[in-house]
């Protein structure tokens, strides 16, 4: 990938593109980034995230239990259990709507999640 290219929610290996980008350039992102550590523990929330979700940027959030402390609204089966089963089967691109947001729980959110390199995971989460 041309490193001058802009990173769209739907590239081909996003995760693997945030990844290579410093921290405030993920920040700046036009949609949201999390990344989660194997126990799922927030190992980076993007400013943007903190911004267009309504968390703000007050909230401390690093080290935290994303679907315990952070989005409990987020730990059901239809949400979290999807991405426990797509890391059970190994390799994955999951992508699917959600409804709710911290600042608007009618908001439509398209959500994407991919591996992150050191066994955890990456959330993007872009808003309609």
């Amino acid at each position: 990938m041309d490193q001058t290219s802009p990173l769209t929610f739907d590239m081909n290996g996003l995760a693997e593109a945030v990844e290579r980008l410093p921290k405030d350039s993920v920040d700046a992102l036009p949609f949201g980034a999390i990344k989660l550590d194997e126990a799922g523990l927030v190992t980076f929330y993007s400013a943007a995230e903190a911004k267009l979700s309504g968390y703000g940027s007050r909230r401390p959030v690093l080290g935290m239990s994303f679907f315990v402390d952070v989005a409990p609204c987020m730990n059901t089966p239809t949400f979290s259990g999807r991405i426990e089963k797509a890391r059970a089967a190994g390799k994955y691109d999951l992508e699917f709507g959600w409804i709710g947001d911290f600042s608007d729980r009618s908001r439509e959110l398209r959500v994407r999640i991919q591996p992150a390199s050191d066994g955890g995971c990456w959330i993007f989460i872009q808003r309609e």
